[in-house]
């Protein structure tokens, strides 16, 4: 299939599978005259590719956990240890993402609002 089915069938951007292709995360398929051409097993790839992605693993763990995928001999505790670990670093974005967002609610509670150039946003911000 072409890059257009294969995209739509992975549910990965065209621009997302050359992307893949270029840092070799994925391999190029072989070419049919000018087109790529990819298999199912191939669109299997970029689907776990995206999942992954949508855990919120980056490219190296997601590069790591390809690896472990293709090993039939693995240990499922090594991708519970990934797993784990990107939870745990999820964890702590989120709390981050919290504490400036209640930071900016509080920001925003205390800004009047109106014609006066006087702002505690800027202020902060100024800081």
């Amino acid at each position: 299939m072409n890059i257009g089915a294969a995209s739509e069938a992975s549910g990965v951007s065209q621009r997302m599978i050359r992307h893949y292709e270029k840092i070799d995360l994925v391999p190029a398929p072989p070419r049919r005259g000018s087109y790529r051409d990819y298999s199912d097993p191939d669109v299997h790839r970029l689907r776990f590719i995206a999942n992954a992605r949508d855990l919120g693993f980056p490219i190296e763990e997601i590069r790591t956990l390809l690896g472990l995928w293709s090993d039939r001999d693995r240990s499922s505790a090594e991708v519970k240890a990934l797993a784990k670990a990107r939870a745990a670093e999820l964890g702590r974005k989120a709390r981050a993402l919290k504490a400036m967002q209640s930071a900016l609610i509080d920001l925003v509670e205390r800004c009047h609002g109106d014609d006066r150039p006087d702002c505690p946003i800027i202020r902060r911000m100024e800081e």
